[in-house]
């Protein structure tokens, strides 16, 4: 029998097919590259954290020899999990910890959040890495900050966005104004988080003021934001040791 392929009945059947087809083999593109795609996460995260503590560029550390070069600095068997008051959580893994995903959860009660502390060495000099995360002006933005072995100084740091405007908000991942951090003190001589202002230069009437980025006040705002809020814990914790 001869098939009418003008027929709606022709035009639909060819439709599913075509999208059961099209979506099986997307599926298993899918399947087969998360492997790769899971790892390539996962060294990105290595070069975050280790971008917090040097300047991986001058250092030609990049994904090749990211793993490698993280396992020089950086011990995992030290890292901890602390809850939103500074205490230490028992068995769980530092690493695994997605603090992106836990931020955009809306379900998740502050108190339940985690907050990985990784620790790592420099030059002989203990470092402790922090990982922040909050929104910019159009998404989300993060970064990690280290701080020495004082518990007090930072030491470095680290910034990235999703999605910030060029020449503006996205200048937070620029060294100009993650050097602007180094220096600066977590907390007061009583052992008080300190909170930090990122403003224009020549404004501010807080403890700690770091020069925003001009033209980039809702980013800036954002940056400032997310590091009072994810500091907190961890200068509990620094109390402890």
């Amino acid at each position: 029998m001869a098939i009418n392929r003008d027929s709606n009945r022709y035009t639909f059947s060819f439709a599913i097919v075509l999208v059961v087809v099209v979506g099986s083999i997307l599926a298993l593109l899918a399947m087969g590259l998360k492997p790769r795609q899971d790892r390539n996460t996962e060294v990105k995260k290595k070069l975050d954290i280790l971008s917090a503590m040097m300047d991986i560029d001058a250092l030609n550390i990049n994904r090749s020899n990211g793993e490698a070069e993280f396992d020089k600095y950086v011990n995992l068997d030290k890292a901890v999990v602390l809850d939103a008051n500074g205490n230490i959580k028992e068995a769980v893994v530092a690493f695994n910890i997605d603090i992106k995903k836990e931020y955009k959860d809306k379900t998740l009660n502050s108190k339940d959040r985690n907050f990985p502390l990784f620790v790592g060495a420099k030059d002989g000099e203990t470092m402790y890495v922090i990982p922040v995360v909050g929104n910019g002006l159009w998404g989300p933005i993060w970064g990690n900050i280290s701080v020495g072995e004082d518990l007090k100084t930072i030491k470095g740091a680290s910034f990235g966005h999703k999605g910030e405007t060029p020449g503006l908000g996205a200048e937070i991942s620029q060294s100009f104004f993650i050097n602007r951090w180094i220096g600066e003190g977590i907390s007061d001589q009583n052992g008080i988080a300190i909170k930090f202002e990122v403003v224009k230069n020549g404004s501010g009437k807080e403890t700690t003021k770091v020069d925003g980025i001009t033209g980039g006040t809702i980013t800036s705002v954002g940056v400032q934001e997310m590091v009072n809020r994810c500091m907190k814990p961890y200068v509990e914790y620094f109390k402890t040791l």
